[in-house]
């Protein structure tokens, strides 16, 4: 980002005009873009609430009877489920921190909260995971009888809990944040189903390895689903390009503005999981751009790419030389 950043004061010393008003207008763009964004995340306070408190009350449930008939599996579940109350705390105070106001110090904000809390809270589910695949196999080497009916009870309510708080999040698939959230606990609901088919079978054939065997497979489902957030939130964080954005395209488009004959210092990140900025430099050898030409360009990267920050730089003849490498032989 210091990049971006240096190029950005060697902007504001070059072109004011040009570089005044794409700035200003960056910022039109990104308050709609913002508003837009950001009414999502306000709206689902009310759902990380009810997911944090209906979690809590089944792991309290779910603890007291593994106690009660010793059962290691819905002691262990529990203990699962308790991480799921900290993946939601995590993605809240991600979604709350990105709505804190930019200040001299953070002139971002803290928008960048949400995406390492879905960093978070991927790598919560793994090791999560984990530990769940190593507590099966230890199962499988010495299985033992299990209370069949008081699993099967605990887990169906742990369906309902769990899928219940996964519908929660079921609109915010577009922020990559609300996105781990809803995967967290879809995946729980799938470890409750499990548990549920291998109590059942249990009870009905009394096979004993079913249920660390129903364990392994559910893991291995879940860890494959994780996966990609865990790559695309830790992507995010080095700065990489957004999934949607196809920085070719972006460059082209830039290139296609009348009277631009080079696309220069391109650069495109994610502010948060759900706004992304633009900084670039056109090369427009005729003379500076004017306000309509400006806009139109910011218009016009908003609704193709819905990138809502944008920062334009003209300039007559490059002034610097340009570490991007889109255009060329490859992609940066």
């Amino acid at each position: 980002m210091s990049h971006d950043h240096a190029h950005h004061d060697h902007a504001h010393g070059h072109h004011d005009h040009a570089h005044d008003h794409a700035r200003d207008h960056g910022h039109d763009h990104g308050h709609d873009h913002h508003g837009h964004h950001h009414h999502a995340p306000a709206s689902f306070d009310r759902a990380f609430a009810i997911g944090i408190a209906l979690n809590l009350g089944f792991v309290a449930v779910e603890a007291y009877y593994g106690w009660r008939v010793d059962s290691l599996a819905l002691l262990a579940d529990a203990g699962h489920n308790l991480s799921d109350v900290a993946g939601l705390v995590l993605a809240w105070a991600g979604a709350l921190a990105g709505r804190v106001r930019p200040d001299l110090r953070h002139t971002y904000g803290f928008k960048r909260a949400s995406i390492l809390a879905a960093f978070a809270n991927a790598l919560l589910l793994l090791v999560a995971m984990g530990s769940l695949a190593w507590e099966a196999v230890g199962r499988l080497q010495a299985p033992h009888e299990t209370h069949g009916v008081t699993i099967i009870v605990v887990a169906a309510i742990g369906i309902v809990v769990n899928g219940a708080t996964a519908l929660l999040f079921l609109r915010g698939q577009d922020d990559l944040n609300l996105r781990g959230a809803y995967l967290h606990m879809a995946g729980d609901a799938l470890v409750s189903a499990g548990v549920v088919v291998a109590g059942a079978l249990t009870l009905w054939l009394g096979w004993t390895w079913i249920d660390p065997v129903a364990s392994l497979l559910i893991a291995a489902v879940i860890v494959i689903g994780t996966w990609g957030l865990f790559r695309q939130s830790l992507h995010l964080l080095f700065d990489g390009v957004p999934a949607h954005v196809d920085l070719r395209a972006v460059h082209d488009c830039l290139r296609a503005l009348p009277g631009v004959t080079e696309v220069h210092d391109l650069h495109v990140w994610a502010m948060g999981t759900a706004e992304v900025a633009l900084t670039a430099h056109l090369v427009m050898p005729a003379g500076p751009a004017d306000d309509a030409f400006l806009r139109s360009a910011a218009d016009e990267l908003r609704q193709r790419f819905r990138i809502g920050h944008v920062t334009l730089q003209c300039v007559r003849a490059p002034i610097m030389q340009a570490c991007g490498t889109v255009g060329g032989a490859r992609q940066a």
